[in-house]
C-alpha cells in the first residue's frame, strides 16, 4: 500500500492524542477511528476497526502496566471484571449480526448525560478511594460490571472507558485514579477479544497499525504520567471533558439518523 507521508503523519498524530486520552479516561476512539476513516476511505470498515484495535491495545496495555507499577491495583475487583469482559466482548461482537445496534444510541446518550450530571453535581465524587465491597459480593459485582460493559464494547463500543471509570467509582467506591487504572486492565481484555476476531480474518493494515501503535504508546506514556502526577482531580476533569464530547457526538448522530429515517 502506497501512503502519503503526510497521511501517515496525520494518523500518527491522531493516535498519539488518542493514546493520551485513552490512558486517562478512555474515549480515544473519538479521534482515532474518524481519522482512519477520513485518511483511508477505500478500505473496508472492518479493516479500519481492526487497525484501530491493534493501535489501541498496545497503548492501553502500556497504560495498564504503568498504572500497575505506581498504583496499588484493586486486583480482586479488576481481574474478575476483566475476565468477564473478555468473554462478553467477543459475544457482543458476534451479536452484531443479529441485533440492530442503532437502537442503543438514544439510550447511551441518556446514560452519558446522567453520568455527567451526577459527576458535575457531586464535587466529592471520586475524590477519595474508599472501596465499599469485599468477598463474594465484590467478585459478583465485578463479574456483572465487566460482563455488561464487555458486551457493550464488543457490540457497540463508544464510551466504554468512560462508563467503566464511572461505574468503578459509583459502584465500588474507587477514586478516579484507581478507577482509571482498573478500567485500563478491563479495556485490554475487551481489545484482546476484538483483536482475536479481526486479526485471524485479515481485517487489519500492518504498516498503519504498527505506526499508530507506536504513536499511541507515546500518548499513553504522557497521559499516564500526568494522571499519576496530578491524581484524581486531573482524571475527573478529563473525564468530564470526554463525556461532554461523547454527549455532543451521540446527540448529533441521533439527530442525523433520525432525519435520515
Amino acid at each position: 500500500m502506497d501512503l502519503d507521508p503526510l497521511v501517515l503523519a496525520a494518523l500518527g498524530a491522531s493516535a498519539f492524542c488518542a493514546g493520551f486520552i485513552d490512558s486517562v479516561v478512555g474515549g480515544g476512539g473519538l479521534l482515532q477511528i474518524p481519522a482512519l476513516f477520513s485518511a483511508l476511505p477505500r478500505e473496508l470498515p472492518a479493516t479500519l476497526f481492526g487497525t484501530n484495535k491493534i493501535a489501541s491495545i498496545v497503548g492501553t496495555a502500556n497504560a495498564a502496566w504503568r498504572y500497575a507499577r505506581h498504583v496499588k491495583m484493586p486486583w480482586r475487583t479488576t481481574l474478575p471484571a476483566a475476565s468477564a469482559a473478555l468473554v462478553c466482548s467477543y459475544l457482543g461482537a458476534m451479536a452484531v449480526t443479529y441485533l440492530p445496534r442503532e437502537l442503543l444510541r438514544p439510550l447511551i446518550l441518556l446514560l452519558l448525560i446522567g453520568a455527567a450530571i451526577y459527576t458535575f453535581q457531586r464535587k466529592e465524587f471520586g475524590v477519595t478511594h474508599q472501596p465499599r465491597h469485599s468477598g463474594r459480593r465484590e467478585i459478583l459485582l465485578a463479574l456483572l460490571l465487566g460482563g455488561s460493559i464487555g458486551f457493550y464494547d464488543g457490540f457497540f463500543g463508544p464510551g466504554t472507558g468512560s462508563f467503566l471509570i464511572f461505574l468503578f467509582v459509583r459502584v465500588f467506591g474507587f477514586d478516579f485514579l484507581h478507577a482509571s487504572a482498573a478500567a485500563k486492565v478491563v479495556n485490554v481484555a475487551t481489545n484482546l477479544a476484538a483483536t482475536a476476531y479481526f486479526v485471524p480474518h485479515g481485517y487489519y493494515l500492518l504498516l498503519v497499525g504498527s505506526l499508530m501503535a507506536v504513536a499511541n504508546v507515546g500518548g499513553s506514556f504522557v497521559g499516564t504520567r500526568l494522571a499519576l502526577k496530578n491524581g484524581s482531580a486531573f482524571v475527573r476533569t478529563i473525564f468530564l471533558f470526554v463525556v461532554s464530547a461523547l454527549i455532543v457526538k451521540f446527540a448529533w448522530d441521533t439527530v442525523r439518523h433520525g432525519l435520515a429515517a
